[in-house]
């Protein structure tokens, strides 16, 4: 244990998600090391992302406006909707430059250890969205853990009667992989999402 805010420091560093004690002390250090500058910088920019940085009040995205820059595009494709847990996995999306539709960022997955219920992700409003019949597909995008799998499963069956075609990302086999390397789940998926080859 060390003394007053250096411990303090380390201990509000621990609180973030993956940093272990060893990190947040490692971390806690290279602060106290750097310049006076470099951390002025970061507690500045740290403050401007708090003050600034909001939820698109449509999808749930991070943004510095009332609405993100994708639900701002008259571009996208407003008839189908990727649902997605959280903010990062819209990047990850978007880096494919295969999806030109909008998004709906649920805020979390469904987790019953972690206390985490349907009432407490952005279902209730992605429901709204899709009340004046304007969305004709909705693709869910959650994880492939049993979290994901579990909101996944819920949402379809909440979806499917509301008159809306709902379809799951594909799941299998990583280009570059090998099949002995592949787990029991990862092969069955596989073998399920199997497409037909023609000539």
């Amino acid at each position: 244990m060390y003394e007053g805010p250096v411990q303090d420091l380390i201990d509000e560093l621990g609180r973030l998600p993956g940093i272990g004690p060893k990190s947040a002390q490692r971390l806690a250090f290279h602060i106290l090391a750097a310049d006076a500058e470099d951390v002025l910088r970061l507690a500045a920019t740290l403050k401007l992302v708090k003050d600034t940085v909001r939820f698109c009040e449509i999808c749930f995205n991070v943004s510095e406006e009332t609405q993100c820059r994708v639900c701002r595009d008259p571009r996208r494709d407003p008839a189908i909707i990727c649902v997605v847990e959280e903010s990062k996995d819209v990047v990850a999306v978007e880096r494919t430059r295969e999806f030109r539709g909008r998004y709906h960022v649920l805020g979390g997955a469904i987790s019953p250890i972690d206390g985490i219920g349907p009432g407490d992700l952005n279902i209730r409003e992605l429901c709204q969205r899709l009340a004046d019949g304007v969305v004709t597909e909705v693709i869910l995008a959650t994880d492939p853990n049993l979290e994901g799998e579990a909101t996944a499963t819920y949402l379809s069956r909440l979806l499917i009667p509301l008159g809306v075609k709902v379809s799951r990302l594909a799941s299998g086999l990583p280009v570059g992989g090998d099949l002995e390397y592949a787990d029991e789940v990862t092969l069955g998926r596989a073998f399920e999402g199997r497409r037909y080859v023609t000539t």
